[in-house]
């Protein structure tokens, strides 16, 4: 598969930061191209890379160029974190929709091939930036559909997968992961879940009951909701609790000590 790339540059830092964020674009599927931010220190080597899968939609709406970029401090749970979870020892890649995906990415979309080759190239330009890390999918609310098909689907080509604040209810319009089988991804698999979690597409009990069988860190406290209950002001989006869970994912990424519990 030819892979265009195209790399817009941050504008001048204003101090001697370490860190700056490029937005990449990749020439996927006939004339289709998948963008994707990437966050990391721009001299470091880090251990591995966190492709991250926002909720809703899955739309960034990342500009042309990075000097546009406009992302709120009150988004997504892994937009608006971006920034904890980046360090020496992890890098970030937040995924966008692709650019024949004007609406966003539904379930079907996300649980497909076009989205398993779009993602693949992806994977495919991180190792080639970083060919000493190990690659982890990370998706949060209706993301996590993309992460367990992308972690099925795509095998050995990634090193783990974390689903936080998973869709596990389906309806008549979305698939969600009622009925995936957890067991055919074969890289390791972290849950996390906020025990307050009022989303009903998201139980906590779900998360509970497979924590019996794969690692669960369960969320509780934060800060009373600013939004919706499934929109990510709220236990849904850790609102309040970002610092912790973001450490206790890190830590679990990166092979280190993590806490089952976060209060």
């Amino acid at each position: 598969m030819k892979i265009l790339r195209i790399v817009v540059a941050g504008a001048l830092l204003a101090s001697a930061a370490a860190c700056a964020d490029q937005i990449v674009t990749l020439k996927t599927r006939a004339d289709v191209t998948q963008a994707y931010l990437l966050v990391a220190d721009t001299d470091a080597k880090p251990q591995a890379v966190a492709v991250m899968f926002p909720g809703g939609q899955g739309q960034v709406r990342l500009p042309a160029d990075i000097s546009q970029l406009k992302l709120g401090p009150r988004g997504n749970f892994l937009v608006r974190t971006r920034g904890l979870f980046r360090d020496r020892e992890l890098a970030v890649a937040i995924i966008d929709s692709p650019s024949d995906r004007d609406a966003g990415m539904d379930d079907g979309f996300r649980a497909g091939r076009a989205h398993a080759e779009d993602i693949g190239a992806a994977i495919g330009d991180l190792r080639g930036r970083f060919p000493a890390a190990k690659i982890f999918l990370v998706g949060t609310s209706r993301g996590t559909l993309s992460a367990a098909y992308l972690g099925r689907s795509l095998g050995s080509s990634v090193d783990g997968v974390v689903l936080t604040s998973s869709v596990f209810q389906g309806t008549r319009r979305n698939i969600g992961l009622s009925g995936f089988d957890f067991g055919a991804i074969k890289a390791p698999l972290l849950f996390v879940h906020h025990a307050q979690d009022a989303c009903r597409a998201c139980p906590y009990g779900a998360a509970h009951s497979l924590g019996r069988a794969y690692p669960l860190i369960t969320v509780s406290g934060g800060k009373p909701a600013e939004s919706d209950e499934c929109e990510p002001l709220s236990a849904h989006g850790y609102f309040g609790k970002e610092e912790e869970t973001v450490s206790a994912i890190k830590n679990w990424i990166l092979g280190k000590p993590y806490p089952r519990t976060v209060e």
